[in-house]
């Protein structure tokens, strides 16, 4: 059973829609202030349990040691056509809801959940996606085996916002500037920044957390999704900012 934690303001809609990814460690605290963080900027979010097939309804793993273990373990265990399976689903779902509007739907995710994001963006019905620190993007790793993501970037008719951290070990320089051949080669839609921080950065339950680079990737975020939804953005290109 695929559950779903929904967020939505609180004034009548509708409102566009947006499919949230979390990291490897579900829908824990600090992901679900995010999803409200979201949702407060006028957005129905809709973030699914990704390791559903795996673990026990409302399953929260901790971050770091077993948690991390369990996490990966769950990762390397879900199939990929199972994980589009469910993006698929929910993109269905918003499609249904009253107040969403059906013409403005994006999705978000974080870590592996960056990665889901960036393929549910092969979606036509997706039309913004913010990507935080895709892990697996460069070298395909993501479910029980290798998969080509990256290779299809001409799949995506709308535009994406990559956001990294320069001194992130599963996303290096090396990483990032594979991710981003592939994106300008394609011809992708896109926009990248680069902020002088760790992994999941954005995350504000550990010591990679900082704050600044978040609230600036999050004033990046909702102003790409604002410019992209509304129909009123140019053309996205390549660039980057360090903070």
């Amino acid at each position: 059973m695929l559950r779903l934690h929904v967020a939505k303001p609180a004034q009548p809609g509708p409102f566009p829609g947006v499919l949230f990814f979390s990291d490897i460690y579900q829908l824990g605290e600090p992901i679900l202030r995010l999803v409200h963080r979201l949702a407060g900027y006028g957005y129905v979010v809709a973030a699914p349990e990704i390791f559903h097939r795996l673990e026990p309804p409302g399953t929260v793993l901790t971050p770091g040691g077993i948690g991390r273990l369990r996490g990966n373990h769950d990762a390397r265990h879900t199939a990929v056509d199972d994980f589009d399976r469910d993006t698929k689903a929910v993109i269905d779902w918003l499609m249904d809801q009253p107040e969403v509007q059906r013409d403005k739907l994006a999705s978000m995710g974080f870590c592996i959940g960056g990665h889901l994001t960036f393929r549910a963006a092969f979606d036509a019905r997706i039309r913004a996606s913010v990507c935080c620190y895709p892990t697996g993007l460069h070298d395909g790793v993501l479910g029980d085996e290798p998969t080509d993501t990256l290779q299809h970037c001409r799949s995506i008719n709308g535009a994406v916002l990559a956001i990294f951290g320069s001194r992130d070990p599963h996303v290096p320089q090396q990483a990032r500037e594979q991710i981003l051949t592939a994106f300008a080669t394609s011809g992708l839609r896109y926009h990248h920044l680069v902020f002088d921080a760790d992994h999941t950065f954005m995350r504000d339950d550990g010591p990679r957390w900082d704050p600044q680079a978040s609230d600036e990737a999050w004033a990046a975020s909702i102003g790409f999704l604002g410019a992209q939804l509304s129909g009123n953005s140019s053309s996205a290109s390549s660039s980057a900012s360090t903070s």
